[in-house]
């Protein structure tokens, strides 16, 4: 079946109606489209085609006659624009807007000059349907719109395409095409007059259908065009008046703000060359760094471990306890004190969570070592890990470091600020370190005395030790420090910077170190312990520590260093080198060592599970032991002593076993349960 071409009537009276109803010259120029598509015959299709072109005259006659009565008031319009320029984008809308209405064209549109690219580009378009044509960029002398630029004249063109007097090239052609326009007038926009006005841009009328523009409409285009570049030129001169201003303001800005950071450094100055003059110490140093930086503060020595704190973080921090200025510092001692407390509630915790939590403190302080050198290294405090860094130099010795937290972002004056803090930090971290050394040679001379002759003269021993800041009548910790030969000296060293701030006192005595610090509420353990960590890593090498105490008056003393002195030996025999212990703590050795001979202690700390068991469920598991090792560990011999039969007695000591742990019949621990069955019994258990 052959189709049948569609009549060409439809389409005329479409033509007929659109141009009753005024429709643009798109819709009237999309007739001829439609009836391609519909299929109308060549015939037909020329018909419509001639009727669209007459259409079009039509239209163009009518829309000239409208367009007079409009000139003047739209141009009285676009100066009242101009006029109250607030938006020069919405002025330059608008002249675009005005003059494709003006002249009756189909589309208008303005381009301005890229004095850094050297060509001109689109800056607006009304009537405009193609995106290719919208981001077009014409090169001085290309196309009509650069010979426009070029020569700074009008030039229009009845049919574009086929006009030979301007330089095409692809893009712009392609763009023209994609826009179908045909009829283009271009118009410059002039900054001045004669031959030293500036061309800043064109302004365009177009039509998609051929025509010849009147000299009218290329005098109509030019007042406006004349006009936009009133209003462009209106708008830099504004532009450049408010970035005036806002440099004047800024520049403002930078003298007050430059001005205040020099009235607060000087003031910063001021409070802390007060705090040094007035004897302040490196926590008073912290607490005024913390506030006029408004943030914590924290001070490390120079193994990155902590000597002070105004908040949570760093040294005197790790308790969360903070230290008000002119109180006394918590030093390294307590610092590392507290973590080898967490640690060794060995009993509670176990030995594994001990073992983390001073790990984590060591991994803490390598991190702090590592960011002070990157500042030393830089001259300049360093941000790592959430918190400034500022290296505390004595010459090229590290000293420390100046920790400040809370202050992700630090602008220059306060960076400044605080690294001139340091200085001052490490002014007052060597005077105490003077101060500390020569005190510490006194002290010993009087740890000496106590250790050689405690009864010789203790009134005079106790009212030396007070002089010298020593309470001797107040409970202490004795601690004897001990490691091979060649580290000697650095062991010497280490001590006096472990006890550095916390009121202890080191010595020399018999080829170990010695040390009295005051109780601090944990145990001999405890500070053996924690000593032995911090010693090791100040002297670089394992340091063995044994604990005696707490002991206050000079016999006492001289009786818990013989104590600690046996202890020292005892873990050497044992094989606990490079570790921290006390008497107490070495089973039944301890309480061959120990001058209180805790017996009591002991064969709770051995025994205590067994006994409680059978406290609370009238078993006889002890008996049953103290009978499983009198018989040699024979279960035959042991079940006839104690009238059951043999599976009670395997089942006892099952029972034991899930008690004590799997390690109960070890020879060494075998030893140390008999001996506390025999004491037990002994006492009358």
């Amino acid at each position: 079946m052959s189709h049948r071409p569609t009549s060409a009537a439809p389409h005329l009276r479409r033509l007929v109606e659109l141009l009753a109803a005024g429709a643009p010259a798109e819709e009237l120029g999309a007739v001829a489209a439609e009836a391609r598509r519909a299929g109308v015959d060549a015939r037909d299709l020329a018909e419509v085609e001639g009727a669209t072109e007459a259409a079009l005259r039509v239209r163009n006659t009518l829309r000239q006659h409208r367009r007079r009565e409009t000139e003047l008031t739209a141009l009285f319009d676009t100066a009242g624009d101009l006029a109250a320029l607030r938006d020069l984008d919405a002025v330059l809308r608008s002249i675009v807007r005005r003059a494709r209405m003006l002249l009756g064209t189909d589309t208008a549109y303005l381009t301005l000059a890229d004095e850094e690219a050297g060509d001109t580009y689109m800056r607006v378009t009304d009537g405009s349907v193609s995106e290719l044509f919208q981001n077009l960029r014409l090169q001085l002398g290309e196309g009509l719109g650069g010979l426009v630029a070029q020569t700074a004249r009008p030039y229009a063109s009845p049919d574009y395409r086929t006009d030979g007097r301007f330089l095409h090239t692809g893009s712009i052609d392609a763009g023209v095409l994609d826009e179908g326009l045909v009829a283009i007038l271009g118009v410059p926009l002039l900054l001045g007059s004669g031959s030293g006005g500036q061309v800043i841009g064109a302004l365009f009328a177009a039509d998609r259908t051929p025509r010849t523009f009147a000299p009218e409409e290329v005098a109509l285009l030019c007042s406006l065009a004349d006009h936009a570049a009133i209003a462009i030129d209106t708008a830099r001169t504004m532009a450049d008046a408010r970035l005036a201003l806002a440099e004047l303001a800024e520049a403002n800005a930078v003298i007050r703000e430059h001005s205040a950071a020099m009235q607060r450094a000087a003031e910063s100055h001021d409070r802390l060359t007060d705090l040094v003059l007035r004897g302040g110490d490196v926590s008073d140093v912290a607490a005024a760094v913390a506030g006029l930086l408004k943030g914590e503060v924290a001070v490390h020595d120079g193994a990155g471990w902590p000597l002070t704190s105004t908040g949570e973080h760093g040294g005197g921090g790790t308790d969360g306890r903070e230290h008000p200025a002119g109180a006394e510092e918590t030093t390294a001692v307590e610092g590392a004190a507290r973590v080898e407390k967490a640690a060794g509630a060995v009993e509670t915790a176990g030995a594994e969570k001990a073992a983390g939590v001073e790990t984590a403190g060591a991994e803490e302080a390598a991190a702090l070592v590592a960011a002070a050198e990157s500042s030393r290294a830089t001259a300049h405090a360093v941000f790592r890990d959430g918190r400034w860094v500022c290296a505390v130099l004595a010459g090229q010795e590290l000293l420390g470091c100046l920790v400040l937290y809370g202050r992700p972002e630090l602008d220059d004056p306060d960076r400044r600020l605080f690294e001139r803090s340091s200085v001052v930090t490490s002014l007052l971290l060597l005077l105490r370190r003077s101060v500390a050394e020569t005190e510490n040679r006194v002290r010993g001379d009087l740890i000496t005395d106590l250790l050689t002759a405690p009864d010789r003269d203790p009134a005079g021993l106790v009212a030396r030790g007070r002089r010298l800041g020593i309470d001797l009548d107040r409970p202490h910790f004795l601690l004897v420090a001990r490691t091979g030969d060649a580290a000697r000296e650095r062991l010497a060293d280490a001590a006096v910077q472990y006890l550095f701030g916390c009121g202890g006192v080191s010595a020399v005595h018999e080829g170990a170190a010695v040390l009295l610090l005051p109780c601090d509420g944990t145990g001999p353990g405890t500070a053996a312990r924690a000593a032995a960590g911090q010693l090791g890593r100040l002297a670089g090498v394992p340091v063995t520590v044994a604990g005696a105490g707490p002991a206050a008056g000079p016999r006492a003393i001289a009786d818990a260093h013989a104590e600690g002195v046996r202890c020292l030996r005892a873990m050497h025999v044992l094989g606990r080198d490079g570790g921290g212990a006390c008497a107490a703590e070495l089973g039944f050795v301890g309480v061959l060592l120990g001058d209180d001979h805790d017996v009591d202690g002991f064969v709770a700390a051995t025994l205590g599970p067994l006994l409680e068991y059978d406290a609370q469920r009238g078993t006889q598991l002890v008996r049953t032991l103290r009978a499983y090792f009198g018989c040699g560990g024979s279960l035959t011999r042991a079940k006839e002593e104690l009238h059951v039969h043999v599976n009670t007695v395997v089942q006892r000591l099952d029972r034991i076993h899930a008690l004590l742990g799997p390690g109960w019949n070890t020879p060494e621990q075998t030893l140390e349960l008999q001996l506390a069955l025999r004491l037990h019994l002994l006492s009358g258990g």
